[in-house]
């Protein structure tokens, strides 16, 4: 089974498929605990105050607050990916969205533009992808902007049937989150 997530602020939707692409499961997942914050960076160490709740968190707070949310999503994601694999059977490859690999890591430079609007969002997957290496899975990044198209490409005259035919079969919702993580899942290398 290949396993594709399209991930927003402490949520993703999540969908399971055969390596002929068959959707067999797809759900919804929360990736951070209750009463924290899913966006940490952006909304509680940014510069802009009308996304913070209260009053701007120094350097220091800010990083222990990011590592507390930081510590939930990946135990959020560890129980969901083990849930998932006892509902599914073995999965062999996670696809989550990419992320660049010079991304800062350092939580001053992280609440700073341009990064302050992406440091979360680069969070959710590096925790999403460490969690399922975890399990041995192999991991894939893909490019959200992208992937659908590449899998319309490699899948030919059977795209509109794979990618949408979900909808007709199972019902709503099936909407671009699971289009873009069924797409993620085909264009996984095997």
């Amino acid at each position: 089974m290949r396993v594709g997530i399209a991930h927003h602020l402490g949520w993703a939707v999540v969908v399971t498929a055969t390596d002929d692409h068959v959707v067999v499961d797809r759900r919804r997942i929360e990736l951070v605990g209750p009463g924290l914050p899913p966006a940490p960076v952006h909304h509680e160490g940014g510069p802009h105050e009308m996304h913070r709740t209260g009053d701007l968190l120094d350097d220091d707070e800010l990083a222990a607050l990011v590592a507390e949310v930081r510590s939930s999503v990946a135990a959020c994601a560890a129980g969901a990916l083990a849930a998932l694999e006892a509902d599914v059977g073995p999965v062999s490859s996670v696809s989550v969205r990419a992320w660049p690999d010079d991304f800062p890591t350092d939580v001053a430079t992280q609440r700073r533009v341009p990064h302050e609007s992406r440091a979360d969002s680069v969070m959710y997957c590096q925790v999403l992808a460490s969690a399922a290496a975890d399990r041995g899975w192999a991991v894939h990044r893909y490019d959200a902007g992208r992937v659908e198209a590449e899998a319309a490409a490699q899948l030919g005259d059977r795209a509109e049937e794979v990618l949408r035919g979900p909808r007709a079969r199972l019902g709503p919702p099936w909407a671009k989150d699971h289009r873009t993580a069924l797409a993620a899942t085909v264009v996984a290398p095997s």
